[in-house]
C-alpha cells in the first residue's frame, strides 16, 4: 500500500495554473461580449448625457410616431437625404443637417448642412471614408426641429 505523499508542488502548480486560467478565460469572455455589443457612441459628459436620455427618447419616438421618414444614399462623393412623409409624399422641410460620426473615436467626425434640391430632396457633395458610420440627420422647418434620427452603417452597403 502506497502512503499519502500530501500536497505537492505540483499540486500547487496545478491549482495557481487552473485559478489564472479561469480568471483570462472570465477575462476574454467579459472582453469579447463588450466589444460586441458596445455601440461606441462617445459624448462629452456622460453624466449630462444620462440626465438627458428620458427626454430625448420621449421626443424620439413621438418623432417616430408622425410617420416622417428619411432615407440616406451615397455615391461616390455625392450624399443625398430624401425625406417623406407616411403617405410616401415628400415632407416639407427646410433645412437638414447631417452629423457623420465614427463608432469608436472621434478624430474624423464631420458635419453638412445639404442644401435643397426639391421638395424633400437634399444634396452635398463630400467624400465619405469607408467604414463604418453612424450618421445623425436632423430636419428643420421654420427653425423647429422635424425630425431627428441616427441611423448606423458601412459605406458597403452602398457598393463604396
Amino acid at each position: 500500500m502506497k502512503a499519502f505523499r500530501g500536497f505537492t508542488g505540483w499540486h500547487m502548480l496545478l491549482a495557481t495554473s487552473a485559478f489564472f486560467a479561469v480568471v483570462i478565460a472570465v477575462n476574454v469572455t467579459m472582453a469579447v461580449y463588450a466589444s460586441s455589443s458596445w455601440s461606441g457612441l462617445v459624448v462629452e459628459n456622460t453624466y449630462v448625457a444620462s440626465q438627458e436620455f428620458n427626454g430625448k427618447a420621449a421626443a424620439m419616438k413621438a418623432m417616430a410616431a408622425s410617420g416622417i421618414e428619411g432615407a440616406l444614399s451615397l455615391k461616390r462623393s455625392e450624399i443625398r437625404y430624401d425625406i417623406h412623409e407616411q403617405g410616401g409624399a415628400p415632407a416639407i422641410i427646410d433645412e437638414v443637417t447631417l452629423n457623420f460620426k465614427r463608432p469608436v473615436g472621434d478624430h474624423e467626425d464631420f458635419s453638412l448642412a445639404l442644401r435643397k434640391t426639391g421638395e424633400g430632396r437634399f444634396v452635398a457633395d463630400h467624400e465619405v471614408a469607408g467604414g463604418d458610420w453612424i450618421v445623425e440627420a436632423i430636419s428643420r422647418r421654420n427653425g423647429v426641429v422635424i425630425m431627428h434620427e441616427a441611423k448606423r452603417f458601412d459605406t458597403a452597403e452602398f457598393g463604396q
